[in-house]
């Protein structure tokens, strides 16, 4: 079974798929961490993936399998920070922190044959 993207972060963010109130927002966030992973060289090639209609799949963005749960765990990060940042101090330089090493570590494996 094929998982949608939008679906899939508003769970990891806590949210009911079924509640769309925020999508316009979280989609805008995502599609602006397909543009920083496209400038990293992380999926498609050829432009920047971008969620359209909100049915996009993980599979439709086609990032090498290796890839695929340090992408999502990176936009899950990047859309929480943006979005619903934690109150917390710690929790938020600890957030900010694992996406940094996200960000390096799909860059290292995206230069990487």
């Amino acid at each position: 079974m094929e998982e949608n993207i939008l679906d899939s972060i508003k769970l990891m963010l806590g949210s009911e798929v079924d509640y769309n109130h925020f999508d316009t927002p979280i989609t805008l966030f995502i599609n602006s961490l397909f543009g920083v992973l496209f400038q990293l060289g992380v999926g498609p090639q050829n432009k920047p993936f971008k969620l359209e209609d909100g049915t996009e799949t993980w599979d439709d963005f086609m990032v090498q399998p290796k890839q695929l749960d340090t992408v999502k765990t990176y936009i899950y990060l990047k859309v929480k920070l943006q979005f619903d940042p934690p109150s917390s101090s710690a929790v938020l330089k600890s957030f900010e922190e694992m996406a940094k090493e996200y960000e390096w570590r799909l860059n290292v494996s995206a230069e990487t044959p």
